[in-house]
């Protein structure tokens, strides 16, 4: 059975119109002798009725000091992708083409249990396979699947985290053994950059696995790093194409299919806050133990990192500012306690100014022989600038031109970060766009 997996993105399911083009895409697939199994996002983006995050603030609007629970929020966001995946297997029977709706659990999608981060821990896709043996187009709704907990009745509804159907659709893919998984979007495939910011940005036409997935971990929006993650595990053929035109779109293969030295592009992340912290009074026999218990509690959190930097003076790393709050708060009076041959009590302030919470830690500790404060500085309205290329970066005079560009410009560089597929500049919010369109020209000028 030839199985091929696509799935349509919120503007591709956003009017009745966006649904006909995307239900011709997949009565096309059949006619030409595939089985598609269709995976949807919520119908529209923010302020549109049915989006996940008016579905969010729908709850969240009721009391704003009442926090809903992680559980709560997972079981509302779910919503957008039933009502999605009802309105359009609905469209393609009224084109004569039997259809059936099917939530993450009834696809056989098995998750970890955390709400609205969770990963796919296995797919049992035999609800699908029994529809498509009877001429059903299955269609799934992306973004969910369902975990089940010893103490609670049933399956729990987990989310995926944003951008989940696109992993939803790779996973399906991996379990169906798919010919290829096709991913559409309202642009042409994968840019060397935002087109928003360099209209002339170009479209890959073929780029790695570990490309894309580098892109898509440093900001890029047009594929979900997890689902690259899992096509190249599986070796699924993976795909970005355009709902509403005909090209055809960037084909995502092995390395072994594309060598070479080349930018892949320019890309960025969103609204960033940096912090350092300073571990000049940190025992350097209690260093490690410190750096690790910081690690492990934006770990517990769930708390995205950024450009982790590691100095003999400290340690620094950014986050989302939608995140910073939350990570302040954490740190804030934090007491860590680390013992060797006697017991220090490190004391984290985590502001410029002493908040009552650490006056008042600080007051009850001063008992103790040894209290030492470490200090946390911050840097807000920042965001992240890579260029992403294989064994490009490691060429000779790239760090040096990236910087110049950038100085020659007058955009200041707050940090800076490498690996083996990019090198990212952390630089002012207010100098993004124009940080972006430069160093797309000058490096893929250069390449």
């Amino acid at each position: 059975m030839k199985v091929r997996v696509m799935k349509f993105g919120g503007t591709s399911v956003r009017t009745p119109e966006a649904r006909m083009a995307a239900a011709l895409r997949v009565i096309s697939a059949k006619e030409q002798g595939y089985h598609p199994v269709v995976v949807v996002s919520a119908i529209g983006r923010k302020g549109e009725p049915y989006a996940t995050d008016t579905l969010l603030q729908l709850v969240q609007g009721i009391d704003p000091t009442v926090k809903p629970d992680a559980r709560e929020l997972d079981m509302i966001m779910a919503v957008g992708e039933i009502l999605s995946s009802v309105v359009f297997a609905q469209t393609l029977k009224s084109l004569g083409h039997p259809s059936m709706s099917f939530r993450g659990g009834q696809a056989g999608i098995r998750t970890d249990g955390v709400y609205g981060n969770a990963r796919i821990l296995g797919v049992n896709p035999q609800g699908l396979m029994e529809g498509l043996m009877r001429g059903v187009i299955p269609v799934v709704c992306g973004f969910q699947g369902v975990w089940t907990h010893g103490k609670l009745p049933g399956s729990e509804l987990n989310t995926l985290g944003r951008g989940g159907s696109d992993t939803t659709a790779a996973a399906l893919g991996a379990a169906l053994r798919a010919d290829a998984v096709e991913i559409y979007t309202d642009v042409d495939g994968v840019k060397t950059a935002d087109p928003d910011f360099v209209r002339e940005a170009p479209t890959l036409r073929r780029v790695t696995y570990d490309e894309v997935a580098e892109i898509a971990h440093l900001g890029a929006k047009v594929l979900h790093p997890r689902a690259a993650e899992i096509a190249m595990k599986f070796s699924i053929p993976l795909w970005v194409k355009n709902t509403f035109t005909d090209d055809s779109g960037t084909e995502i293969v092995a390395g072994v299919e594309l060598p070479g030295r080349r930018v892949t592009g320019v890309t960025h992340t969103g609204k960033l806050v940096y912090i350092q912290i300073d571990l000049a009074d940190v025992d350097p026999a209690h260093r490690s133990v410190f750096e690790a218990r910081v690690y492990e509690t934006l770990a517990r959190y769930h708390v995205n990192m950024y450009m982790t930097t590691l100095t003999s003076g400290g340690i620094g790393f950014a986050v989302p500012r939608e995140q910073f709050a939350e990570v302040q708060d954490m740190f804030d009076a934090l007491v860590m306690p680390v013992s060797t041959d006697k017991t220090t009590v490190y004391l984290v302030q985590s502001s410029d100014k002493e908040s009552k919470a650490f006056a008042t830690q600080s007051q009850l500790l001063s008992g103790l022989d040894d209290v030492r404060v470490v200090k946390l500085s911050v840097t807000e309205g920042c965001t992240m600038v890579s260029v992403v290329g294989k064994d490009y970066i490691q060429r000779p005079g790239v760090y040096l031109s990236v910087l110049q560009t950038l100085h020659d410009a007058q955009i200041p560089v707050l940090q800076t970060s490498d690996s083996d597929f990019s090198l990212s500049v952390l630089v002012p919010e207010s100098e993004l766009r124009r940080g972006v369109a430069l160093l797309h020209e000058k490096l893929t000028g250069d390449a």
